[in-house]
């Protein structure tokens, strides 16, 4: 009986992902198709290579001791089309994720470019706070994070891509604009709009206004498009990267205020297993920056 890729992937995914459901979720088949490839695995190689118990997967001593030249042979054949600079052979698909502000900027060029690259790859998508991102790129649920700092684990790939600083508007129609040198009562006289709690944003100004002694309200939004457009509305002020409200400032809609303090800048890494990782998935993090370098930013006025 012959082994065959599919066979060895199965057995490096439920490894990975500690489930045969996972990894048939990963590799966009069914749950009984894994079992009958790790079925027909172990038959090949005449051992027993997991053990199930009440849903979960564990390794034998020979499963663990297989599983790096089970990752070897993978790495092998991407080294093999890698080499053959025939990145058409490449199929799959790639789980990213990204934050908001990436998903509202210069997402659509990086998935062009990496289509033109790899255009029989596809890319699943996750938009969502980047400790939620962490965590899914830990679990294995995404293998490609374009999040932000500070990151609570390191991640064996990790590659700088660029840094947003954040800044202070509101809508014109707060006058706030005519006044220079805002103090921190100035701005905790309206609703300051954040990110969601938990966010490094909404602590940050949190522990900003506590300091300066000015109690504020606070009003925290698990997307900061919808904090934006609050603050179009007139609903409050908001700080928020640059890169997200440059139309709203060529329009009139938002003014940047002079406040001396910000919230730190953002400071993006694309990160994702370097250890198991394709060289694709390396690609698509080096594309990512320099999508995210090149990006043409509208001039403000």
């Amino acid at each position: 009986m012959a082994v065959t890729l599919k066979q060895i992937e199965a057995f490096v995914w439920i490894a990975d992902l500690g489930s045969f459901r996972a990894a048939a979720e990963r590799l966009n088949t069914t749950q009984p198709n894994i079992s009958a490839r790790i079925a027909a695995l172990e038959g090949a190689l005449n051992v027993s290579l997991m053990e199930r118990d009440a849903g979960s997967v564990r390794l034998t001593a020979r499963g663990r001791d297989l599983l790096d030249h089970a990752r070897a042979v993978l790495r092998q054949v991407d080294g093999l089309i890698e080499a053959s600079g025939e990145a058409g052979l490449y199929d799959g698909t790639i789980r990213l994720g990204v934050t908001e502000l990436i998903a509202n900027t210069w997402l659509r060029d990086f998935l062009r470019a990496f289509s033109g690259a790899y255009p029989k790859i596809s890319v699943e998508l996750t938009v969502d706070m980047s400790a939620n991102l962490e965590e899914e790129l830990f679990s294995h649920r995404i293998d490609l994070a374009l999040q932000n700092g500070p990151f609570s684990r390191i991640a064996t790939g990790h590659m700088e891509i660029g840094r947003y600083p954040l800044i202070w508007c509101a809508s014109p129609r707060l006058k706030l604009q005519d006044r220079g040198n805002l103090t921190a009562a100035d701005l905790a006289a309206h609703p300051i709009l954040t990110h969601a709690r938990g966010a490094r944003q909404h602590s940050e100004i949190a522990l900003h206004f506590s300091e300066a002694g000015e109690p504020v309200r606070l009003v925290p939004s698990s997307t900061l498009s919808a904090g934006i457009q609050m603050a179009v509305n007139a609903m409050g002020v908001v700080a928020v990267p640059a890169a997200l409200v440059l139309r709203e400032l060529n329009a009139g809609e938002l003014v940047e205020l002079d406040y001396a303090w910000h919230p730190g800048t953002l400071d993006f890494a694309a990160r994702y297993d370097a250890r198991t990782a394709p060289s694709y998935l390396a690609r698509a993090a080096e594309i990512a920056r320099e999508t995210a370098l090149g990006h043409d930013w509208p001039a403000l006025p």
